[in-house]
């Protein structure tokens, strides 16, 4: 069923970038699982899902990763952690993945498909590396975008980050290896009664100031 617009606003009013999480506090896991279903269900050009979702939920790694996110405390007191990781960069490989498992899950055979697939390589094919990873890069954050805000609607609180060093991320996690870029990170939980800004108004420019009608 359909979410009212009512609750969706209320909702998304609700949210704001928590700096403080209650570090007692954790995200079910059937609930996390939700959200990780929200997340792959996140759109991207072609459909071709150029990202990886890294979810570290070990304090040791944590540990790790909290110098190399400027001691940010989200980092170790939420709940979970997610690092959103593009394709670096994407591949041949990584469409013919994306076309088998279009095939796979509507019973298409591989060959009727080869147009879109020679599309997707036709595109791939006028970037190099650098390009080819900023384009996945750009997707990411429309995953990220889904992410907060079905964190919302189920009322989880959640942090976008960008303040992070990627290549120590890289190098922590090895996404190098895995042919992975770090992009942004959010950190999830609920919120500590401790957070000064949970109860602050939120800020946004009016709409007659941001939507231009032609």
């Amino acid at each position: 069923m359909p979410v009212s617009p009512e609750t969706v606003l209320s909702q998304l009013d609700w949210r704001y970038a928590t700096k403080k999480f209650d570090p007692a506090k954790k995200i079910a896991p059937d609930l996390w699982a939700k959200l990780e279903q929200a997340a792959i269900h996140a759109p991207s050009s072609f459909g071709l899902q150029p990202w990886k979702f890294i979810v570290v939920t070990d304090p040791e790694v944590r540990k790790q990763l909290h110098p190399a996110s400027f001691n940010q405390s989200q980092v170790l007191d939420a709940s979970h952690l997610v690092v959103f990781a593009a394709k670096n960069p994407p591949t041949p490989a990584d469409v013919d993945a994306y076309v088998a498992r279009i095939a796979e899950v509507r019973g298409a055979p591989a060959e009727s498909l080869d147009g879109y697939k020679q599309m997707m390589l036709g595109s791939l094919s006028r970037m190099d590396a650098v390009q080819a990873h900023r384009w996945a890069a750009r997707q990411v954050y429309i995953a990220l975008g889904v992410f907060l805000s079905a964190a919302a609607l189920v009322g989880v609180d959640a942090c976008p980050m960008e303040g992070f060093l990627p290549e120590k991320y890289d190098e922590i996690l090895g996404l190098r290896a895995k042919g992975l870029g770090s992009v942004v990170i959010a950190t999830a939980g609920y919120r500590s009664a401790e957070d000064a800004y949970a109860g602050a108004a939120k800020v946004r420019f009016d709409p007659k100031d941001v939507i231009v009608r032609v």
